[in-house]
């Protein structure tokens, strides 16, 4: 198909996230600061993913949503359109292939703005939605990929996965050697947490992020969720990975762009956060700090991990808030929540995670570092107690506790081995009051200074590179009509 450029009437953006929260959130906070510039921004999603995308962005009357269908798809649970919805992550793959059935609707989409004289200047899609690549070069339309991930962790990933079959023949003790990329820690092997992934070639995951990754590359620039100040060193060696001379636009912290939203998904059944939580919060502010403990959306913990933090929580003694997501553990009945009662506290539903981190009681956080934990956590000035999971987690805690000094690492090793109750406890007392934790305290007080001033108007380097983008779209745009 081959679509012809109108001239728009104004600056207007597609924006097209992929159906996950951790990725959803960030590219909401990306589209209000577009709208803020005066932007038009469209955003494509699904019928179940619209309430929560709509209730954050209702006061931006240039921002307005089109939706699009989630195919049925037998592996997937009835009415799955997110991938909160999945009972396990096997069914990631199954779930990433159910998007490419959405490509007709997209192409209509962009057939009819176009026709209507509001082409966009770019779409800026997901970076799991690679074949919307494809649809946007038959419109000549620019692909922006947007990565939920950091420029470091990005980097080191890529590098990694550009050289597999050696990697996975070294000895797990021996360092990665990473060529003209000079960082403050060493990279093994268990630091990488998919490259075991790749020892079977018959992984049905391998081919799909393969595609993606070419489209990736092919892509006319990317959006990174990061400032300068943090990671400005690093951006030269993720341009090297891109064709045609793309460029890396940081633009983070996104949320700071607009620090008051209230994330809700829809459905939830938590109420006004100024109720339960938060007024638990309120009432001990001036105290020693409450640690604040969550491992986010996708993280899958055993029962048996669950109990250790359970004690290791109890054990250390100190203020805490805990948001458990697990669908199948349960707290210990033997008068477990009795002896906590005034000092610590267990939700068990969805909470604002940034409500809570920016609440004056909270001292530290207890986290998977996922990298909107780590963004949300240092823009608040709250150290980091590092326990990754999974995924880029392992090279997202190297760089807070040893690249940044703004954390405390719970203990050194691979992702997914169950971790005692007495680490727990020592790694909280640390953060809290050991003079580690005082010097992350004050690490973590600088990067939050650094990120808010990322975003101001006036010379600010993400707000420059924002404004940057829109001006190299406007002139992409004027080349194409």
């Amino acid at each position: 198909m081959t679509g012809l450029v109108s001239p728009s009437p104004c600056a207007h953006v597609v924006v097209f996230p992929h159906m996950a929260h951790g990725h959803t959130l960030p590219s909401i906070d990306i589209c209000n600061a577009l709208a803020s510039l005066g932007v038009k921004v469209t955003i494509i999603t699904t019928p179940k993913n619209a309430p929560l995308i709509l209730s954050k962005v209702s006061k931006f009357f240039a921002i307005s949503l089109r939706t699009i269908q989630f195919p049925r798809v037998p592996e997937l649970p009835e009415g799955c359109e997110n991938t909160a919805d999945l009972p396990s992550l096997a069914l990631l793959v199954p779930f990433l292939k159910a998007t490419k059935s959405m490509r007709p609707a997209f192409e209509s989409i962009l057939k009819e703005m176009s026709e209507a004289g509001s082409c966009p200047l770019c779409v800026i899609s997901d970076f799991f939605l690679g074949w919307t690549l494809d649809v946007c070069q038959s419109f000549g339309i620019p692909r922006i990929v947007f990565h939920g991930m950091g420029v470091l962790s990005m980097v080191i990933s890529k590098i990694a996965f550009g050289n597999v079959p050696s990697l996975l023949a070294m000895p797990d003790s021996d360092p990665i050697e990473l060529p003209k990329l000079s960082i403050p820690f060493t990279v093994y092997k268990r630091d990488i947490s998919d490259l075991e992934r790749c020892k079977d070639p018959d992984d049905p995951l391998l081919p799909i992020i393969a595609e993606i990754g070419e489209a990736d590359m092919n892509s006319a620039g990317l959006i990174v969720n990061s400032f300068e100040e943090l990671e400005g060193d690093y951006v030269a060696a993720l341009e090297r990975f891109y064709c045609q001379g793309a460029k890396a636009w940081c633009m983070g912290p996104a949320l700071l762009y607009d620090h008051n939203q209230i994330e809700r998904p829809a459905g939830s059944k938590q109420v006004d956060p100024s109720q339960s939580y938060i007024k638990w919060l309120d009432e001990r502010v001036g105290s020693d700090g409450v640690i604040y403990v969550s491992f986010g959306t996708q993280a899958h913990l055993s029962d048996v991990q669950m109990d250790n933090i359970t004690y290791g929580l109890e054990m250390a003694r100190h203020p805490f808030i805990w948001a458990v997501k697990s669908a199948t553990w349960v707290l210990p009945n033997n008068g477990w929540e009795d002896r906590l009662k005034g000092w610590g506290l267990v939700v068990h539903d969805w909470v604002d995670q940034r409500r809570i981190l920016s609440h004056p009681a909270i001292g530290g956080f207890l986290s998977h570092c996922g990298w909107n934990s780590v963004l949300e956590s240092l823009s608040e000035e709250v150290p980091m107690l590092a326990w990754p999971t999974g995924a880029e987690q392992p090279l997202n805690a190297k760089l807070v506790v040893m690249g940044l000094g703004a954390g405390v690492m719970l203990r050194e090793g691979g992702v997914g081995e169950t971790i005692a109750s007495e680490v727990i406890r020592d790694g909280v007392k640390e953060l809290m009051g050991g003079e580690r934790g005082r010097q992350a305290r004050d690490r973590a007080r600088e990067i939050g200074r650094l990120a808010r001033q990322a975003v101001e108007k006036k010379g600010g380097s993400s707000y420059k590179n924002l404004e940057g983008l829109i001006k190299f779209l406007k002139e992409k745009f004027k080349e194409r009509v």
